[in-house]
């Protein structure tokens, strides 16, 4: 992976140059210097500066830590920190996407639905294998509870997820002439829909914008002092009021996808992290940029994401289509 450089880095850089300069020069003069002294010693003096040279150089170009924002920082300057970051994350993952496989409305709230206390991956190894027996909502509002409860078995509490998408289902027939609706206060009365779901489904099947905050967006945001709420709802008002309305769902997608990647809950990987100077967390995680490396997840570390159909500007990019349930 290529980590960009913006101003900051390059800064840092420079005096790194000079500070390398410096101590390549101050080992060779004392080299010179016992060597004159003594000229008998200069065969042993040779390896000495050698081994002062590289480690000064060493030392040199150890990148130092970025500066982390001061606990003061203005509203002005945290707007302006959460856009550059949103901007560079932009760049570094054009082809952010949502990570269930759908083709529909229904299909895209079935899946988020079921992509609770599981991977992305998981359900979509899932969901082809429901939606082939039940490709309608008045098809799985009269389904068997138990032969849905089979397919559903791998994606944990399978018999809690049963009774969700069937009653939605049920409710989507009832209620809307088995049409998802796309209205927010519509789709919080479906069984398993909260407002997070909703956001996913409104964003991404009705171009409506919103802000998903699952547990990697709320773990970034507060790393990166966007904001210190922990109830979902305030994180979402208080991340929403940093940006425009137009840019909540790329905004979702792209720290949701650093945080798979990159950003990891247990050991991020700071030392490869394309937003490093902008980061108050800097340190958290592995700084060596050779280690760093291999901390990073799917595409990145060579690795398929999550969808085993995803959109072909991710597959442009290098990213790779996950395995089917049951592949090796």
């Amino acid at each position: 992976m290529v980590v960009r450089r913006d101003s900051a880095v390059g800064e840092q850089g420079s005096g790194g140059e000079e500070k390398r300069a410096k101590a390549v020069k101050k080992a060779t003069a004392a080299a010179k210097s016992t060597a004159t002294a003594n000229p008998a010693a200069l065969k042993k003096v040779a390896p000495a500066k050698k081994a002062a040279v590289k480690k000064a150089e060493a030392a040199a170009v150890t990148a130092p830590k970025p500066p982390k924002p001061p606990r003061n920082e203005s509203r002005t300057a945290l707007v302006r920190r959460a856009r550059r970051i949103n901007r560079e994350l932009a760049e570094v993952y054009p082809y952010a996407h949502p990570e269930l496989d759908f083709e529909n409305p229904f299909q895209l709230v079935v899946a988020t639905v079921l992509s609770a206390q599981t991977t992305d991956l998981r359900v979509n190894q899932t969901t082809p294998g429901l939606f082939a027996k039940y490709p309608t909502p008045e098809d799985l509002a009269a389904a068997d509870p138990e032969d849905v409860e089979e397919i559903l078995r791998p994606t944990g509490f399978f018999r809690a997820k049963t009774k969700s998408v069937i009653g939605l289902s049920k409710a989507l027939v009832e209620q809307f002439d088995g049409e998802v609706p796309g209205r927010l206060e519509d789709l919080v009365k479906l069984p398993g829909v909260g407002r997070k779901t909703a956001f996913v489904v409104l964003g991404n099947a009705f171009g409506r914008p919103g802000i998903t905050v699952d547990t990697h967006f709320q773990r970034l945001v507060r790393r990166w002092r966007w904001t210190e709420a922990t109830e979902p709802d305030k994180i979402e008002a208080e991340v929403g009021a940093l940006f425009p309305k137009s840019e909540w769902t790329m905004l979702s997608h792209h720290v949701i996808f650093h945080g798979r990647r990159i950003c990891h809950a247990r050991k991020p990987a700071c030392g490869a992290c394309p937003i490093a100077p902008l980061c108050p967390a800097y340190g958290e995680g592995e700084t060596d940029p050779e280690k760093a490396q291999k901390l990073l997840k799917y595409e990145k570390g060579g690795f398929p994401g999550q969808r085993l159909n995803p959109p072909q500007a991710y597959l442009d990019a290098g990213g790779r289509p996950a395995p089917p349930l049951g592949a090796g």
